[in-house]
Formats: structure tokens, C-alpha cells, sequence
């Protein structure tokens, strides 16, 4: 770099950034930054013409303030004016304030581009290297259009400098990473390959980047680096420390390129040359040799660096599955790193290992540090690592340690952290399955594992068991006694119950000689947990009641009593109702041989993918799915034994929206999975105008429907004074539901609010679930929406669970949601939450299905600038995105890039109908998105983009 003058100082600027740091408030900096930005335009407006060096002063302050926050909206002509400067300190503020403050809509990009083009010609290595570090910082479509041709022949042309190829070959990079289909390599290709010879250790660095990602898109174009990038490796690796003494960190030869060669090289398969392959494991064998030296610093640099070369080298061993040596030598080395003090290594040792776990030629290696995995998952203060080595243990099972890791994992269950228990019950399912030699142990230990995990029992699990006990002969005698046995204890799980009364309703009769289990007895066990469980467990019951009738006659009067009851054919639940009248009337008027025949044995389910290990790979991590949200979507097993929660398919509520049901029909299945307790629904729904503009709406007279009743906005209206300001996490659960319909939206100690709802066009119905959490009445509990409501009921009890139903209609889009305000004392306390209530405007997408044409036509007409919103982000989740629950259509073989989304809708309002399109845009290696929303409504395009950027 230039030496600087000393007249480069700028002391104007010196001053300036010490009178910033001197302000005593933020109102004195602001008057201080306004006072220099008057006199910054005043010179820039003036007639006299500045110099270089007074541009470069003014330019720099005013990067300076744009970097404490503040906006700047001139200046930008004079920096593009630096460019042309011949000094260097002059270009170098100038390429720098447009990195920063130019972004590439700006209409000054064609003269920026110009500058740029002249510098790169000027074959001068300073000016060349700053454009294209302003090449590389920008990275927009337009500066690679323009220059993605020029760079590669800079970066292999003989007489380049060596700052400058480095420097070229990164742009290079950056340019392919945000616009691949631009950089064509082509021509250039040998030659860029062949910068791993290059004698600059920094070339060949910055090179390898380039290599590596090119490499991974088009792998057969690049293969002869393999032989380049081993050679490479072979001389660094056997070099002396002082050998590369420019590129030695901490006794360690270039250990960044050493990693970089590595991760290369696993981008390919082992060499088909004898002689490089032999070289390659030799390179190998050498780097595990030296992590058995000692260090030749105790530094935790040295370690550092010498572990990262040893880490990318045990990758590519893993990758390369091929020398049974090599992997045996490896898992030992890791082995050593699991009883390391440093966590991180313990970690990596482990991680690595889950890997080593899947080769044929390493699994008994990893098997013989089994002890050391299961302390480590006892011991370990880390969850993560507590995490990896659990994964570990899942992947070094086989038939001959089944038993041990299963019962290692079943005790550490029941003190294992919350985020993992699903996953840890999900696996320990899976392999007791997966090596049952004997199934009555397959059987103890799924019944263990609910005792244990219950609430981390998905239904999954339980579906398994029992399609497992109905397919097997051998097991279902033992699987009826072990599950009468369990059902004794005082406190026994819902999921238990279930497993119980399904097993004991189809195989009861196989202990039913022991006096100790009766089919009375049997009975008066199920019976005695029917009053705790939920809806749908009590439905299963039921249906295992019927089916004692048809084993045991004898208990017929006893079970009819039961089904007579009040209770039950008077219940307010509809699905509960039907089954009893129709169990009763079937025990009642059908003979022996036809109750024998409706209710004969379950036949055997065909054999398929477990369930469980299907959920397993859908699931992203510990914690993905949330344990008590609401959950939706089909059923893995379907129902079984009538037991399983029904959610009717939308087509079948088509009629819904003009006429209202009765309170106690179940439109949706919402009461399905209502508590013990559940309330039956108020008389009065609510009738809701959740779009008004116009605030709180009056009565109104005309509304005469029988089954929806409003009162007076003064009895409801969120206008009263003592009403909460909505929660600050509102707007963070609001987003949760921008792609679902049904879930809990909100929970603490005392109360939890569930919601399912349905959308049809520009109607929709919600279903309000308010259950008390505790074992105290909710007094005075009152709901209110910034709409006309109906009073809920005031007095929820203990445990107990209160519903209302709103009907919504959009009238024209809107952006702010409605207000959900809740009111109840609790131990004589006035509670007070304001929510907002998750209606958005998604809801009233209709999918419009179009062909390539038609939408690239329809795309082109929705070209005015504010009928497009447009936002480029982080990536929230992993990026295998799956575009459910929008409620547009997902358009396929439209986007000439098939890693894009596009799709295609029709938002329905009363007022008119907003067509919408959309494309998603992921760059997997960048973990961003562009996702470009385009309608015939302005404000319509920027809400959906604000609240659809949030969801990926």
C-alpha cells in the first residue's frame, strides 16, 4: 500500500469525529452532525471547485456519519468524482463510501462501473485492487454483468501481480456466489486450475476458495484439481515448520490452505491414479502421526490449528469409506478426544464419530468406546454435546448392544433436558424395534417409555406398539398382561390408557382366565381412568367397552349401565354422544353372531416404513416440534380403534359460511382434543366484523340469525380504560400462525388460549379455546374484541375449559390485526392480557393454478414500481424450504431456475378480488432469500412480503 503524505491526515476530520465523541447528549450530537452537514452542502453546492484532498475530507465525514446511524442523501456525485483521482487516498475513500452507501439501483452505477473499468485497465496493482475490492463488496447482478468476463482474464494472465490475483480470484468468488449463472468459466478453466501451482502461497489460498465453489456446482469440469490439490497437500504436510516461515501459524505450516485443500478434496471421490491416491493416503497417515506428537507449543493456537487440519483430514477419510486402516486410526484418535478437557474437542470427537458409526469398516472401533459415550451423556454439563453423544449411541446400536444403549437411554430420559426428550423417546422407539430379538422386551420397553416420557410419547409411538402387538401372535398375551399390570399404578399416563384400552379391548380375552384379571376387573380398571382422559381417549374407551361385550357377555349389564348413563348419551360432546347411543343400541338389538362379526379382531396392518423413523428424518433438531401445540396436518397411522382425532376435510364446511351450525356440532373436530372438563360451548357465538375500518361497530338491528347474537360495542369495546396494551411478544406470536391455522397462541402459568380456524374465500370461522391451567376458578372472566362480541361464560373452572366461535368476513384488505383482550381474577387478582388476534391477510388466498406463460405475462403486467415489494433476508430456519399453510398455489416448472418458488393466488375480499404473485428466490450458500411479491394493490404487496420474510 501507498505510504500515506502526511497532508493525508485530515485534521478537519480529526476534529470532527473528537467534538462527536464529546457530546454529552444525544441531542448535542445530533445538532452537532446537522451543523457539519450544512457546511458539507454549502461547499458541495458552492461555486468555487474543491480539490481532491477537500472532496476526500468532506466524503469521509460524511461515511462517518452514515456509520453512527444517520441517513445521507447527498454527497454520492463527489465520491463517484474521487474515483478518477490519481491519488491513492483520494480513490480508496471514494471506492469505499460507495461500498457502503451505493446500492445497485442507483442511477450513478453506469459511471461507477466506468471508473471501475478504467482502473482495471490502468495496470496499476494498487488501483486495481481497490476496484475490485468495490466489485467484490458491492456483488450486485449489474456489476457482474459487467465485469464477470473481465475478472478471470486478470486473475490468470502472466503478468498480474500476486495482490492483485488474490484479490481478482475472491471477487471472482463473490460474483459466483450471488450470480452464478453470469461467471462461465469456460476457456479459463485449466488455467484458474492451475493457480494451485502458483509459487505465492496467497494465490494459491484465495485460488482454492474459488476452486472449491466452483467445483461443488460443476464438479466434472474441475476434476483435474484433485491431483493439483494432493501435490499441494503433500508438500505442505511434509514441510518443516520453517520451510513456509510467511505462512507458519504457531509451529503449524499453512494450516488454512491445509484445510482448504482438504475440504477440496472431499468434494470428489478417491483418486483413480495408483500413485496419487498412495500420495494422498500418505499425506493422511502423516497429519495422524503428528496428532500423536507432542506440542511443540503449549499455546491454544497451536492446538487449535493442528486440530483443525486433523478434523478436515478424519472428513475426508470418512468421506473417501475406502481404507479400513485409515477410518480404524481415525475413530481411534477420536476416542482419545472424548475424555479431552477441552469441550469443543469432545464435541467434534463425537459429531465425528456418529459418522464413523455408518462404515462397515470402522463400526466395531466405535463400538469399544461405548462406556465412555454413555458417561459422557450422564456426565456431560453441555447440552449439546449430552446431544451428540446420544446421537452416537443411536448410531453405534446393533443387535449386540441393543439392550444396553436402550436402557442407558430410558434412564437418562428421565432427567434429560426438555429439548431433546422427543427426540431421545423417538429413537429409543426406533431401535427397540429395530433389534428386537424378543418382542416382550420391544414391549416393556415401549410401556417404559411412556411411563417415563409420556407428555414426549407422540402418537406415532403408540400406533407402532400396537400395530406390532396385532401383527404378532407371539406377543399380544404378554402385551395384555404387561399393559394390566401398568394400568394399576395410581397415576398412569394418558398415553398409557390409550395403549390400554386398545390392546385390552382386542386381546383381553388371553388373560382373562386369571382370576386376578377378570373381564370385570379388567373393565372396572379401564373404567376408572375413563373421567381423567381427554375427548379422544374417552372415544377409544368406548370403543373398547363394545368390544368386552363381544368377548365378555357376562359383563354386557354392567357396560350397558355405563353407556346409559346421562353422562354419556346426553354428553355435550357430539362424538362422544353418537358413540354411546350406537354402542348401546348395537349391544341391545344384535345377536351373538352379528356383534361377533361388526366387532371381530382387528386384522394384521400391512407391513410399511415405520412411522417413527419417518417422523425422525422429517425432524430438524432437539425441540423442532413443539410439544403442546395443537398439532395439524394427517395422522401417520390413521385412527385407530375410532380412537384418533378427526379433522374433517375442508370441502366438507363448504356450506359453513352461510348458515351456522348448532353450538355442539363439531364442524372442524376443534373439541377433539378439548381437556378434562371441557365446558360445553356458550349458546352465543360471535357474529364479528373483524376488518371495520371504522373502529368499535354499533348493533346492528338486521342481524337475525339464531345462532349468532351481538351486544351493544360498549359492553366489549377494547375503548375502556382498563384494558392492557397488547403483550410485547403479540407480534411474535401473531407471526407463528402467519402459515397455520391451529396451534396454541398463548400460554403461562394460569392460562392457555388455543385456536383452530378455517378460511374460505373472504369467510372464515375461529374457534377460541380458553382452558385454565390450574386447580382455582377464573371469576369475572370476560373476553373482548375491538368488534361486537358475545360474552363468554364468567366462570371457568379449575381444569376446566371455556370455547367461543368467531365468524369473520373480509371486507378489504387490511394491515393492523384485530385485539384480543382477556379479563379474570384469579385468587382474588384482576389478570389483564391484550393480544392480537392472528387474522392476516394470507388467510384470504384463493390458489390460482397458471401455466409458465400465462404468469410470466401476468408478471410483466404488474410491472409499476409500486405494485412490487421486495425484501432480501437471513435465512430463519434450515433451508429446505416447504411453501405450506401461504394459501397460494405452488407453481411448478415455471421458473427457469428449478431451486425457485413461484406462486400464485387471489387474496378475496368483499370489496374486490387482489390477484397476487410470488417468487422465492433461496441462495443456499449465502443461507439468504429473495422473496419479490408483485399485485394490483400496493399495500397489499408490501404486507404480504413484511409477514411472509419472517416465515423462512
Amino acid at each position: 500500500m501507498p505510504a500515506v503524505s502526511k497532508g493525508d491526515g485530515m485534521r478537519g476530520l480529526a476534529v470532527f469525529i473528537s467534538d462527536i465523541r464529546n457530546c454529552k447528549s444525544k441531542e448535542a450530537e445530533i445538532k452537532r452532525i446537522n451543523k457539519e452537514l450544512a457546511n458539507i452542502r454549502s461547499k458541495f453546492k458552492g461555486d468555487k471547485a474543491l480539490d481532491g484532498y477537500s472532496k476526500k475530507k468532506y466524503v469521509c465525514k460524511l461515511l462517518f456519519i452514515f456509520l453512527l446511524g444517520h441517513d445521507i442523501d447527498f454527497g454520492h456525485m463527489e465520491a463517484v468524482n474521487l474515483l478518477s483521482s490519481n491519488k491513492y487516498t483520494e480513490k480508496q475513500i471514494g471506492y469505499l463510501f460507495i461500498s457502503v452507501l451505493v446500492n445497485s439501483n442507483s442511477e450513478l452505477i453506469r459511471l461507477i462501473n466506468n471508473a471501475i473499468k478504467n482502473d482495471l485497465a490502468s495496470r496499476n496493482p494498487t488501483f486495481m485492487c481497490l476496484a475490485l475490492h468495490c466489485i467484490a463488496n458491492v456483488g450486485s447482478r449489474e456489476m457482474a454483468e459487467a465485469f464477470a468476463g473481465e475478472i478471470p482474464r486478470i486473475l490468470v494472465a502472466g503478468d498480474t501481480m500476486d495482490s492483485v490475483k488474490q484479490s481478482a480470484a475472491l471477487c471472482l468468488l463473490r460474483l459466483y456466489k450471488t450470480s452464478p449463472d453470469l461467471v462461465l468459466m469456460g476457456e479459463w478453466t485449466s488455467r484458474v486450475v492451475h493457480l494451485l501451482n502458483d509459487q505465492h502461497m496467497g494465490v494459491v489460498t484465495a485460488a482454492i476458495s474459488l476452486i472449491t465453489c466452483l467445483s461443488q456446482k460443476n464438479p466434472d469440469e474441475f476434476k483435474t484439481c484433485v491431483s493439483l490439490a494432493v501435490s499441494r497437500l503433500s508438500r505442505i504436510v511434509s514441510s518443516a515448520s520453517t520451510d513456509l516461515q510467511d505462512y507458519t501459524y504457531y509451529f503449524v505450516p499453512a494450516p488454512w490452505l491445509s484445510c482448504k485443500l482438504l475440504r477440496l478434496l472431499q468434494c470428489y471421490p478417491p483418486p483413480e491414479d495408483g500413485a496419487v491416491k498412495g500420495r494422498l493416503v500418505e499425506c493422511l497417515e502423516t497429519i495422524l502421526n503428528k496428532a500423536q506428537e507432542p506440542p511443540k507449543s503449549k499455546k491454544v493456537q497451536h492446538s487449535n490449528a493442528k486440530n483443525a487440519i486433523l478434523f478436515e483430514a478424519i472428513s475426508l477419510i470418512i468421506h473417501y469409506d475406502s481404507e479400513p486402516n485409515l477410518l480404524v486410526r481415525a475413530c481411534n484418535q477420536l476416542g482419545q478426544f472424548l475424555q479431552h478437557r477441552e469441550t469443543n474437542l469432545r464435541y467434534l470427537a463425537l459429531e465425528s464419530m456418529c459418522t464413523l458409526a455408518s462404515s462397515e469398516f470402522s463400526h466395531e472401533a466405535v463400538k469399544t468406546h461405548i462406556e465412555t459415550v454413555i458417561n459422557a451423556l450422564k456426565t456431560e454439563r453441555d447440552v449439546s454435546v449430552r446431544q451428540r453423544a446420544a446421537d452416537l449411541l443411536y448410531a453405534m446400536c446393533d443387535r449386540s448392544n441393543a439392550k444396553q444403549i436402550v436402557a442407558e437411554m430410558l434412564s437418562y430420559l428421565e432427567t434429560a433436558d426438555y429439548s431433546i426428550r422427543e427426540e431421545m423417546v423417538l429413537k429409543v422407539a426406533i431401535l427397540a424395534e429395530k433389534y428386537a430379538v424378543d418382542y416382550s422386551w420391544y414391549v416393556d420397553t415401549i410401556l417404559n417409555l411412556i411411563r417415563i416420557a409420556g407428555d414426549y410419547v407422540s402418537e406415532e409411538v403408540w400406533y407402532r406398539v400396537i400395530q406390532i402387538v396385532i401383527n404378532r401372535d407371539d406377543v399380544q398375551g404378554y402385551a395384555a398382561k404387561t399393559v394390566f399390570e401398568a394400568l394399576q399404578a395410581p397415576a398412569c399416563h394418558e398415553n398409557m390408557v390409550k395403549v390400554g384400552g386398545y390392546i385390552l379391548g382386542e386381546f383381553g380375552n388371553l388373560i382373562a382366565g386369571d382370576p386376578r384379571s377378570s373381564p370385570l376387573i379388567q373393565f372396572n380398571l379401564l373404567h376408572s381412568k375413563f373421567h381423567l382422559c381427554s375427548v379422544p381417549t374417552r372415544a377409544l374407551l368406548l370403543s373398547a367397552y363394545i368390544k368386552f361385550i363381544n368377548l365378555f357377555p357376562e359383563t354386557k349389564p354392567t357396560i350397558q349401565e355405563v353407556l346409559r348413563s346421562d353422562s354419556q348419551i346426553r354428553n355435550s360432546d357430539v362424538e362422544l354422544q353418537q358413540r354411546a347411543v350406537e354402542y348401546l343400541k348395537l349391544s341391545s338389538i344384535a345377536s351373538t353372531d352379528v356383534l361377533a362379526t361388526v366387532l371381530e379382531e382387528m386384522p394384521p396392518f400391512p407391513e410399511r416404513e415405520s412411522s417413527i423413523l419417518a417422523k425422525l428424518k422429517k425432524k430438524k433438531g432437539p425441540g423442532a416440534v413443539s410439544v403442546s401445540e395443537l398439532e395439524d396436518g394427517k395422522r401417520e397411522g390413521g385412527e385407530l380403534n375410532g380412537g384418533g382425532e378427526r379433522i374433517t376435510d375442508a370441502s366438507a364446511i363448504a356450506a359453513s359460511n352461510a348458515s351456522t351450525p348448532s353450538p355442539s356440532a363439531d364442524l372442524l373436530g376443534l373439541r377433539s382434543a378439548a381437556p378434562v372438563g371441557s365446558a360445553a360451548p356458550s349458546a352465543g357465538s360471535l357474529l364479528v366484523d373483524v376488518f371495520s375500518e371504522a373502529g368499535p361497530v354499533a348493533p346492528s338491528s338486521g342481524v337475525t340469525d339464531d345462532n349468532f347474537l351481538s351486544s351493544t360495542p360498549s359492553s366489549s369495546s377494547l375503548g375502556s380504560e382498563d384494558a392492557a396494551p397488547p403483550l410485547p411478544e403479540s407480534d411474535e406470536l401473531l407471526n407463528k400462525f402467519v402459515c397455520k391455522n391451529n396451534g396454541v397462541l398463548f400460554e403461562n402459568q394460569l392460562l392457555q388460549i388455543g385456536i383452530k380456524s378455517e378460511y374460505r374465500q373472504n369467510l372464515g370461522r375461529m374457534y377460541l379455546f380458553y382452558g385454565n391451567k390450574t386447580s382455582v376458578q377464573f371469576v369475572s372472566f370476560t373476553t373482548a374484541l375491538n368488534v361486537q362480541t358475545k360474552p363468554v361464560e364468567p366462570l371457568v373452572e379449575g381444569g376446566a375449559q371455556v370455547q367461543q366461535v368467531i365468524n369473520i368476513e373480509c371486507l378489504s384488505d387490511f394491515i393492523e390485526a384485530p385485539l384480543l383482550n382477556i379479563k379474570f381474577r384469579y385468587g382474588g387478582a384482576l389478570q389483564n392480557i391484550t393480544l392480537k388476534l392472528p387474522v392476516t391477510i394470507n388467510k384470504f388466498f384463493q390458489p390460482t393454478e397458471m401455466s409458465s406463460q400465462d404468469f410470466f405475462q401476468r408478471w410483466k403486467q404488474l410491472s409499476l414500481p409500486q405494485q412490487e415489494a421486495q425484501k432480501i433476508f437471513k435465512a430463519n430456519n434450515a433451508m429446505d424450504t416447504e411453501l405450506l399453510g401461504l394459501g397460494t398455489a405452488l407453481l411448478e416448472n415455471v421458473d427457469p431456475n428449478p431451486e425457485n418458488f413461484v406462486c400464485a393466488g387471489v387474496i378475496q375480499t368483499k370489496a374486490q378480488q387482489v390477484g397476487c404473485l410470488l417468487r422465492l428466490e433461496p441462495n443456499a450458500q449465502a443461507q439468504m432469500y429473495r422473496l419479490t411479491l408483485r399485485s394490483s394493490k400496493d399495500t397489499v404487496s408490501k404486507r404480504l412480503c413484511e409477514l411472509l420474510a419472517q416465515q423462512f
